[in-house]
């Protein structure tokens, strides 16, 4: 039996996807002006973020390559057959599903797209992440091409958001903070960081899937950290038990087909000591006047570099420990972080009309010295054509999150 290296296959009918036909066709339409701007014949996208961001569809590697190829005339996405015809129903597009049967047919699928058409002269891929690997075999089959990169141009296209994706994203923030309030209702001397993020997880879960019925569900998270282990942002929780006067940082991360958002609160159990309470009340304020300064015009860098004053004129801008915020979209913990959007020194980006940014100070005072902990605050603003909407509605600071517990 001679079995194909790769195939089509239809399987069911198309499914809703988080976007409307006419939006995917937009983000593709504006991709191909930059290909024509960059006289690019093919791109070959093998991120999750960008092959979602085009096509709607987010797969799951496991070791395995996957890619979309968008020439000026056809754009289809490229699978591992063992996800069957799944790849083809969350695709806005057409689908390629290769074989495993011999070594590389994931190259010859990406050849078959293009067919009897000219060869492409340029070729644009991801840099920031294809493999060396990966480079080396596609740069092989295509060896009278010249390739350049287009990460950059992809993320500048993501960066400005369409009323559709700030619909997601509004959700989203909306979703964190139901999962917020699930959590403080949890919260209790004696419960442990794993149960309480529970909680919060399965209440966002559940809100999803009725705000998205038709959509997959994947990815949402809580990170509910206490004591020493609030002191790096991305902690993962641990089976630690909460103690009388424990300083506490609530992390809600609600997933909506690949589009993140997030809730952070510092927090107190019972109690909150005189020195604690200062360096609470000092990370409050540069949160506050953060807040303020996000609206259109304004420079990324300078954002930060006031901030910083303010936090040494509080005695605490040694303790700080990343940026002040960044943009949001098809973004997660292991794909599509959008560089060129962050509130930090060396980012002279300048805020636009439907950017979408966080404004998370924090700072770290070392386990030994009074109040030690990690401090975070974290609310989402869309940026409007003369301010900003923050769309984070869960209250902060020692008046509200001081919980009895």
């Amino acid at each position: 039996m001679e079995r194909p290296d790769f195939f089509t296959l239809k399987n069911g009918e198309k499914v809703k996807l988080p976007f409307s036909n006419k939006e995917y066709d937009q983000r593709v339409s504006k991709l191909r002006s930059v290909m024509d701007k960059n006289n690019i014949d093919m791109i070959i996208l093998t991120s999750m973020h960008n092959i979602a961001y085009y096509t709607g569809f987010i797969y799951c590697s496991f070791g395995r390559p996957y890619g979309c190829v968008i020439t000026n005339k056809k754009i289809s996405t490229i699978s591992a057959n063992i996800d069957a015809s799944q790849p083809w129903r969350r695709s806005h597009c057409d689908n390629i599903i290769y074989t495993d049967w011999k070594r590389d047919n994931f190259l010859k699928a990406i050849v078959s797209i293009i067919g009897r058409d000219d060869p492409p002269k340029n070729i644009g891929i991801e840099n920031d992440h294809v493999t060396l690997e990966m480079s080396e075999k596609i740069r092989s089959i295509f060896s009278f091409s010249v390739f350049s990169d287009i990460s950059k141009e992809l993320m500048k296209l993501r960066m400005i958001k369409s009323d559709e994706e700030i619909k997601i994203i509004k959700n989203g923030a909306r979703i964190a903070d139901i999962g917020g309030e699930e959590i403080v209702k949890n919260i209790k001397e004696g419960a442990t960081e794993l149960e309480i993020a529970i909680s919060g997880r399965d209440k966002m879960e559940r809100e999803i899937a009725i705000t998205y019925p038709d959509a997959e569900y994947m990815d949402t998270w809580v990170w509910f950290q206490s004591g020493i282990n609030t002191d790096g942002a991305h902690n993962p929780k641990t089976n630690r038990k909460l103690v009388n006067g424990d300083i506490l940082s609530l992390n809600t991360f609600p997933m909506i087909s690949g589009y993140y958002t997030a809730l952070e609160r510092t927090l107190f159990l019972n109690s909150v000591d005189n020195q604690s309470l200062k360096a609470w009340e000092a990370n409050v304020k540069v949160h506050k006047r953060g807040l303020e300064l996000i609206k259109p015009g304004v420079k990324c860098s300078d954002i930060c570099n006031e901030l910083n004053e303010l936090f040494a004129e509080l005695g605490y801008l040694q303790y700080r420990t990343f940026g002040y915020g960044h943009s949001f979209g098809v973004l997660s913990h292991f794909y599509g972080r959008e560089a060129g959007l962050e509130l930090r020194e060396d980012i002279d980006t300048v805020l636009e009309e439907n950017m979408v940014v966080s404004m998370e100070p924090m700072i770290l005072i070392p386990e030994g010295k009074p109040g030690a902990g990690g401090y975070r605050e974290h609310d989402i603003l869309v940026i409007g054509k003369n301010g900003s909407e923050n769309i984070t509605k869960f209250p902060f600071g020692p008046e509200h999150n001081i919980v009895k517990g």
